[in-house]
């Protein structure tokens, strides 16, 4: 099955030479990492099996987080880590997006842009959600930042999980929300464009935006989650470790082209896309983050500063919840990390009978800055 990485190896050296000047650094290591991901570059450990003495070369991961096959363990140390900050309460999926007249603004000032809109979008939630007429609480906001559509293409936007209620004023009671209905997708889509406005032209006053742009309606969509604990952290998980496009959705790499599926958000079938490899390249650096930038981002009652308020509330609401079940114990990939594995989890995959052992370490090989 052709790979993502498969892609940069045919293709990658013919896009570095025509745009070159143009990379930018997250985009050279976003290239460099998933070339070099699970190879011989980034060292690993040798195993030798115990009945047919063949040995089996298991390479590191690069932990790119553009990178298709870096990130399950990742995911389940985040789960593990949101149980113990989930609430026993139902959930609200709100999707903030930008209008189109506004992405080229945004890829040119990426980091700053991207800041202000989850921002922007976490603000306008919180403070909507404290009026009385909808929750009268303090709410949390988990909020992720997605920059695709499923062909690829630019559009930046931010994805919020919202407990559905929040905490009172003075801290001492739950305001429920009702079941199907947070706050009005409308009036939290005027109340979110008048914050990005006033927070982007204070940061970029420079900046040339039309003025038909604040004068166009802004799209939110706001909608009950999928419910139940562990579902929904699951749902979470999903958004924050995802990327623009997996190793399974590549069909075919032939003829300095690539095809990949994507399932149309009109009929909901699976289609098939075919792009020359410069442009599927151009397209997916395009959305490589910025180094250092936290797509993933915590407001109100799940702001760090607000810890030990969230224990509160949970305590609160335990009271009137059924007892939840017991979360499973999370299982190390046997091929994620920098330590040998235990032998038992490791049947060897050319006799089928013997266990893989652990024999050395492979030294990484030393590598160019980007």
């Amino acid at each position: 099955m052709p790979e993502l990485a498969d892609v940069f190896r045919r293709y990658a050296g013919a896009y570095v030479e025509k745009f070159g000047d143009r990379l930018l650094p997250s985009h050279r290591r976003a290239i460099q990492d998933l070339l070099e991901c699970r190879t011989e570059a980034m060292g690993g450990q040798i195993f030798r099996c115990n009945h047919c003495g063949h040995e089996h070369y298991s390479y590191h991961s690069c932990r790119n987080r553009s990178c298709p096959k870096c990130h399950r363990k990742e995911t389940e140390e985040w789960l593990e880590q949101r149980r113990n900050e989930l609430l026993p309460v139902s959930y609200f999926h709100v999707v903030f997006t930008l209008p189109q007249e506004l992405r080229d603004t945004v890829r040119r000032h990426q980091r700053k842009v991207y800041g202000i809109l989850m921002k922007a979008a976490a603000r306008a939630l919180i403070k909507l959600a404290a009026d009385p007429h909808y929750v009268g609480g303090l709410v949390g906001v988990l909020a992720v930042l997605h920059t695709w559509t499923r062909t690829l293409a630019y559009h930046p936007h931010v994805h919020c999980l919202v407990p559905a209620g929040g905490v009172s004023a003075d801290g001492t009671h739950w305001c429920p929300a009702r079941p199907t209905y947070l706050v009005p997708a409308k009036a939290l889509a005027l109340i979110f464009r008048g914050m990005f406005k006033k927070q982007l032209l204070k940061e970029l006053p420079d900046l040339d935006i039309p003025d038909s742009v604040w004068r166009t309606a802004w799209v939110v969509e706001c909608k009950p989650a999928i419910q139940g604990t562990e579902k929904v952290l699951n749902y979470l998980a999903r958004y924050v470790h995802r990327i623009a496009i997996t190793n399974n959705r590549i069909v075919s790499i032939d003829d300095g082209k690539v095809a990949f599926r994507y399932k149309d958000s009109r009929d909901r079938r699976w289609k098939t896309m075919t792009l020359a490899a410069n442009e599927f390249i151009r397209r997916f650096l395009q959305h490589v983050l910025p180094r250092g930038f936290h797509k993933v981002r915590y407001y109100g009652l799940w702001s760090p500063a607000r810890r030990r308020q969230v224990r509160q509330v949970q305590l609160l609401l335990a009271r009137e919840a059924p007892e939840p079940p017991e979360p499973p114990e999370p299982q190390d990939c046997p091929h994620g990390g920098n330590h040998p594995p235990a032998a038992s989890d490791l049947r060897c995959p050319y006799c089928g009978q013997g266990i893989l052992i652990w024999v050395a370490h492979v030294r990484p090989r030393r590598r160019a800055p980007p």
